[in-house]
């Protein structure tokens, strides 16, 4: 069975003699169910696992007595005690504050109890964490699958990860186009913001973040300006609206809305954000062409296999503890700048068969002086050689 490379750490965590909560948080159908059944089995504890998703779940009160299953399990495992694996949190209303006191509990008494706890939907999670658990967890960050992981587990190519992205659950559907789509929009794009983002916060105008999705996709890996998204979704909501409704779709995993980067300036909600969709199956999805007709037309094929490169450095990055943001002054522009500490990683893409004048990196690397430079693409780091390496090995 496909193990995610986060699989030792968790492990690892779970068997020390301190112990914290431990938080798997990610996207939709990127393994995390998966990780938590396959570490539980090689730990050999007894577990309990339960899921919020299940609609005998009645809040608190029920993860109190799924919690009190759990302790009696912890008993009978005598000085290894027990696992309780809890999927999908963050739907138990006041998930965080029960979490809390029944820990401090279990602490007090020195219970033996282990708790991995899964949820889909990144801000919430994140939220419940910092209001509630400070000092008593610990975050283990699940992405997209990459190139390497859907290479490992289904012998795919690179021009089919690129266009069919990194959703393991749709790899056998890809021989039927049209089932494929059906799927991912349907499975994935739709139950994503309707379950993870309208069904646990407040969202004023629902259509509105649709179209603004829709339209993250059809420009991803370009920058538009929030005045443009405006004109685009015929005036619909505000700059401010729509900076929040990013925030939100990023944090579900679906599209990220960079911001440009000012050196040591007081960095602020630009106005022009790049955007990029997160997985380019959720691009794929909603194109016309298919992937023999998407192969053939060099314009859209390169603006997919960007795409592909920067959900790479965007997941990447938020594994590894890294920011990311593009850079635009006087018409020049880098595509990528990734930031480790003060030390900066300059990254072009080109997916065109020339290598073109790169003036953009030149006035970048006189203005901030990175580290390192890349180039993806012709004359540079081939694409397929990028995607399959984590990118903390190719930044500064």
């Amino acid at each position: 069975m496909y193990k995610r490379r986060q699989f030792g750490l968790l492990k690892k965590r779970l068997e020390e003699r301190r112990r914290f909560i431990q938080v798997l948080s990610g996207p939709r159908q990127c393994g995390k169910t998966t990780l938590a059944r396959q570490v539980a089995g090689a730990l050999r504890y007894p577990v309990r696992s339960i899921s919020a998703d299940d609609p005998a779940s009645l809040g608190g009160a029920w993860l109190l007595q799924q919690w009190d299953i759990a302790r009696i399990r912890g008993r009978e495992g005598g000085r290894r005690g027990a696992l309780l694996v809890i999927d999908e949190v963050q739907k138990v209303e006041n998930w965080a504050e029960t979490v809390k006191r029944l820990w401090d509990e279990d602490t007090a008494f020195r219970m033996p109890l282990r708790v991995l706890v899964l949820g889909s939907a990144a801000l919430l999670v994140q939220k419940g964490l910092t209001e509630s658990l400070a000092g008593r967890f610990e975050l283990v960050r699940l992405s997209h699958w990459s190139f390497d992981e859907m290479r490992e587990a289904f012998d795919w190519p690179i021009d089919r990860y690129i266009y069919y992205g990194g959703y393991p659950g749709a790899a056998g559907l890809v021989k039927d186009q049209e089932r494929w789509r059906s799927y991912i929009r349907d499975a994935m794009i739709e139950t994503t913001v309707s379950r993870d983002i309208l069904h646990l916060t407040r969202v004023d105008k629902p259509a509105l973040l649709r179209r603004l999705f829709q339209l993250g996709c059809a420009y991803s890996g370009r920058n538009l300006s929030y005045q443009k998204m405006l004109s685009q979704l015929q005036g619909a909501g505000n700059t401010t609206t729509l900076a929040h409704y990013l925030e939100l779709l990023e944090a579900a995993g679906l599209l990220a809305g960079l911001q440009k980067y000012a050196g040591q300036q007081a960095r602020q909600r630009g106005s022009s954000p790049k955007l990029v969709a997160l997985n380019t199956a959720l691009l794929s999805a909603q194109l016309p062409q298919r992937f023999e007709e998407m192969k053939s037309d060099r314009s859209a094929w390169g603006q997919l296999v960007e795409s592909a490169v920067g959900a790479h450095i965007v997941n990447g990055a938020a594994l590894a503890g890294l920011r990311v943001f593009y850079w635009r002054e006087r018409g020049e522009e880098v595509d990528f700048v990734v930031q480790r500490g003060k030390a900066l990683t300059a990254i072009e893409v080109k997916s065109g068969a020339v290598r073109e004048a790169l003036p953009g990196m030149e006035a970048f690397v006189r203005a901030f002086k990175p580290v390192r430079t890349l180039v993806i693409g012709p004359d540079g780091i081939p694409v397929e050689e990028f995607l399959s390496t984590p990118l903390e090995k190719w930044v500064a």
